[in-house]
């Protein structure tokens, strides 16, 4: 190699050298909190952490070793034109897989999803269907580009809930969600020191947002009294701070819903202020009927009643259907959204949940989907065999090229 040469291969290697310096020092940081008046959008996608082999129950839920996949694909039709078994387009990959989150990360973010929310457990005291989070998020290469928070899913479990193929008709109690001081104690030192101290970990104000599910059994772990709930999320209040948090924020999840009467609204809105809860969110929204349009008039229904009692921020939800038939042998045509079950249809829906959050600048515009990867319950923005990508790109209208079906 001639002087000259090397003196060019210099000059390149010093001019990429620059170029790389120059974006790495000037690419935009990756938002750790969401703060005050904040106008970005978050649109929150729930993750069932189920298809991946659990370490410590793996075997005896699921034997196979493929986690839910092994019921998923057991789904039968039920009636005429009835979608089962559902047919992801990407086969049935393992979520504890990082490649495989890497790439829901990157199709997620292309499409307008910037949140993931992971259904996170607790039974026989300790962790379960953790490595989901743990070995596939937390280690994928890209997990900056996406913040994520836990959704304490404390609710029961019978035996033949998440595989009737093995149990049969034992519906006896394999779990119970409520857990006592002690467990209590180790779930809130596990979730500040693995969780919260991620610098993707989802914050509003700086303070940890974390949901839980069924609020009856955060209650019954603390024999029933709203008092000592309360005192129990104080305590963990406290342990937030301890870690150099301004605080927390903690989020009832509704599950599903339905209208209230006045003195069961009067109550649930009562209950959130006296345990301090600091806003409410929904798993799904609430309203199930056959027909989605009907389901989504039937939610927004909901979100307004709920809207009109709350004194806290009421985050909207919007589902994709509803069909988990793989887990029970008896539903059929009239437990399942059939009808008008539409990308087009998920769209109208999602663009009223945006304005919603619009006509709301005081608090995040959060928005939550049910789902992600909600296989066993029809409900999943993942690409399938019959939709493709239509969901997905249902999202990316609405939140990301402003699609609005009430102006076109």
């Amino acid at each position: 190699m001639n002087c000259f040469t090397v003196r060019k291969s210099i000059q390149r290697a010093v001019g990429l050298l620059f170029v790389l310096t120059f974006f790495s020092c000037n690419a935009p940081e990756p938002k750790t909190s969401v703060e005050s008046g904040d106008n970005e959008y978050y649109v929150a996608a729930y993750i069932w952490p189920s298809c991946h082999h659990d370490e410590r129950f793996g075997d005896m839920l699921w034997p196979e070793g493929t986690g839910e996949w092994e019921v998923i694909k057991k789904g039968n039709k039920r009636f005429d034109g009835h979608y089962q078994p559902r047919q992801p387009l990407w086969g049935y990959e393992l979520d504890d897989d990082p490649q495989v989150m890497e790439k829901w990360i990157d199709t997620a973010t292309d499409h307008g999803v910037n949140v993931f929310v992971f259904d996170w457990y607790w039974f026989g005291e300790g962790p379960f269907l953790e490595s989901a989070l743990n070995n596939g998020f937390l280690k994928a290469k890209n997990k900056d580009k996406m913040q994520f928070y836990l959704m304490w899913a404390n609710h029961d479990v019978k035996r033949n809930y998440w595989n009737v193929h093995k149990f049969k008709e034992d519906d006896s109690l394999l779990w119970d969600g409520a857990v006592d001081w002690d467990n209590f104690k180790i779930i809130v030192d596990r979730v500040i020191t693995q969780y919260f101290k991620q610098p993707n970990y989802l914050k509003f104000d700086g303070k940890p947002l974390f949901s839980i599910f069924s609020i009856d059994n955060l209650l019954q772990s603390f024999g029933g009294s709203v008092e000592e709930t309360r005192k129990a999320l104080d305590y963990f209040r406290e342990e937030v701070k301890k870690a150099g948090f301004p605080g927390l924020h903690i989020q009832w999840n509704q599950g599903g819903g339905s209208i209230m009467s006045k003195e069961a609204a009067t109550r649930f809105s009562d209950r959130v202020n006296q345990m301090g809860f600091n806003s409410v969110a929904l798993y799904n929204m609430g309203g199930l009927n056959e027909d989605y349009l009907v389901y989504g008039t039937n939610s927004v229904n909901i979100r307004t009643q709920m809207d009109s009692i709350l004194d806290v921020p009421l985050f909207p939800c919007v589902s994709i259907g509803w069909d988990d038939t793989p887990r029970f042998p008896a539903k059929g045509i009239h437990d399942v959204v059939h009808y008008h079950n539409t990308p087009e249809s998920f769209a109208a829906l999602l663009s009223k949940a945006k304005k919603y959050a619009d006509s709301h600048p005081e608090q995040p515009r959060l928005i939550t989907i049910n789902a992600w990867n909600e296989w066993v319950e029809g409900s999943y923005l993942l690409p399938d065999m019959l939709n493709g990508f239509g969901y997905l790109e249902a999202v990316e209208r609405v939140i990301k090229e402003d699609y609005d079906p009430y102006t076109e």
